[in-house]
């Protein structure tokens, strides 16, 4: 970003989200003189950042749920958004999947044209023009380990996760009227707030006495839910079983539940079960 004179002694800019000060000589300073900290255009600069983050932070969270729900994206949209740096660096580096289901690629650039630059796990670089692409969850990826694998050699690193994403495999054999999952229930928070607060925290949504997370698996909406106490319950808390419900409220059968959604409600019960108290000492 250019910087800004504001008067005769400094001028400012963001460097690398702060607004920095320098003296007209060029010479950068360590921190922001006292006599700048009310000046209009660092005020500026300041809204300016914070709007920057936002936008960032809301990027990266519309290519999770792409991703998550495993949606049809158009190669259009890709191409009239990758000039935004904060749309590209959440979506480089992606695997994304064209006309062919079984042909994975990462993502490298996107023209104005609509033309995808893609490294295959040949490891060779190809132009794709597909009407849509997907960003398959990690869940879906066939020899998921060679994928990450290959990504390590390329040195691949991705701002949403996806390929390296904790992932879970719905257990074969389940009885056929069983609803909810017990793995990671029991996890002792001090407070409900505590627990909620590490569920908002994850990014997780709080309704009533649940932690939530809606997928789109299988053709339909689902939503995983993680009992997390009553609201406003003041003292010791725990998580409870998760379960999965249709749009309509009604319980899914644990065998009916499609992969991405298995998955994501496991991660999530994962997630707030590892901030749970853990006891020290001989009697843990």
């Amino acid at each position: 970003m250019a910087w800004l004179a504001v008067d005769e002694d400094y001028e400012v800019a963001l460097v690398e989200g702060r607004v920095t000060a320098r003296r007209p000589s060029g010479r950068q300073l360590k921190a922001l003189p006292k006599a700048l900290r009310d000046h209009p255009e660092v005020d500026r600069l300041r809204r300016l950042a914070e709007w920057l983050d936002r936008h960032e932070a809301s990027c990266v969270a519309q290519v999770d749920a792409w991703m998550v729900s495993s949606l049809p994206v158009p190669t259009a949209l890709l191409a009239r958004v990758w000039p935004d740096e904060a749309w590209q660096a959440a979506l480089r580096d992606l695997a994304i999947v064209g006309d062919d289901p079984d042909e994975v690629g990462f993502l490298r650039d996107a023209t104005a044209a609509g033309e995808l630059k893609v490294v295959n796990l040949d490891g060779e670089t190809v132009r794709l023009s597909p009407r849509t692409v997907t960003l398959p969850h990690p869940v879906l990826l066939p020899d998921l380990d060679d994928v990450r694998d290959f990504a390590a050699e390329l040195g691949i690193t991705q701002k949403v996760e996806q390929i390296h994403r904790p992932t879970w495999v719905r257990p074969e054999g389940l009885a056929a009227a069983e609803t909810e999952v017990r793995d990671y229930a029991g996890g002792v928070f001090p407070s409900r707030f505590s627990l909620a607060a590490r569920a908002t925290a994850l990014g997780y949504r709080v309704s009533g006495g649940y932690s939530t997370c809606k997928v789109r698996d299988t053709g339909r909406a689902v939503e995983a839910a993680v009992w997390i106490g009553e609201p406003y319950w003041d003292s010791e808390s725990a998580t409870g079983s998760l379960n999965w419900h249709d749009e309509e409220g009604r319980s899914v059968r644990l065998e009916e539940v499609g992969p991405v959604a298995w998955s994501e409600g496991m991660r999530m019960a994962a997630a707030l079960y590892a901030g749970r108290n853990i006891e020290e000492g001989g009697d843990a």
